[in-house]
């Protein structure tokens, strides 16, 4: 799976790309992770790709030639599944959306900043529009990396144990259960004996149950 990601502050994503799962998914050969500097695709001598915002109001836009040059660029290149913009007023990303992601080849993602980007590039270009969350941030770069990886590691091949994504909180709708691992016992608190078992059936349901309280407790509306 190829992931393009336009920003305009691409050092920004060198270390969230550069270890741990996304590193070996790299590696690996799964995945393809390309980051294009909009400032490359600026007309303007000085490499400026902002303006102000017609009507007047406080902060900078985005200019709409650079990111217009650069996403035609790279269509031109390949067929893209999804055009994203990371922005506030998006789509909260889930863990739907990010298995839905999961299954294309070319998905491309926008990072604004300023005050935002022209309405005409999402009006014209942006097929998809995500947020991480109720809050804003300076930039689009981190929620881009977030959203590339609750990708990744659901794509075969990318974790070494590839049920582990699938027993994941928000998967089943419900939040996971306790995990445990060694020592049995610390401090005097004891792993719960049913782990220890060797069950395996009693302790798939001893999972659903805990899942399903845990759920219950912190985030009931998942059961509506």
């Amino acid at each position: 799976m190829r992931f393009d990601i336009i920003s305009v502050l691409p050092g920004l994503l060198d270390s969230p790309f550069a270890h741990s799962i996304l590193q070996r998914a790299q590696k690996k050969g799964i995945v393809e992770i390309q980051v294009h500097n909009l400032r490359d695709y600026s007309s303007n001598k000085h490499k400026n790709v902002d303006d102000y915002p017609y009507g007047g109001g406080s902060g900078m836009v985005m200019s709409i030639e650079p990111f217009a040059a650069c996403i035609e660029k790279l269509q031109s290149e390949r067929q893209y599944d999804e055009v994203i913009f990371m922005t506030p007023d998006g789509e909260t990303l889930s863990q739907t959306i990010a298995n839905q992601l999961s299954l294309g080849e070319n998905v491309m993602i926008l990072c604004g900043h300023y005050k935002g980007i022209d309405q005409r590039i999402r009006d014209l270009y942006v097929t998809k529009e995500i947020s991480i969350g109720d809050y804003v941030l300076s930039g689009g770069e981190l929620p881009a990396a977030v959203l590339v990886d609750s990708i990744v590691r659901l794509i075969p091949g990318v974790l070494s144990d590839e049920t582990s994504a699938l027993s994941d909180s928000f998967q089943g709708e419900l939040l996971d259960a306790p995990v445990y691992t060694r020592p049995a016992e610390w401090r005097g608190i004891r792993v719960p004996e049913i782990l220890l078992s060797g069950d395996q059936a009693k302790i798939n349901n001893w999972r659903h149950e805990k899942a399903l309280e845990r759920t219950k407790q912190r985030r009931p509306d998942l059961l509506e």
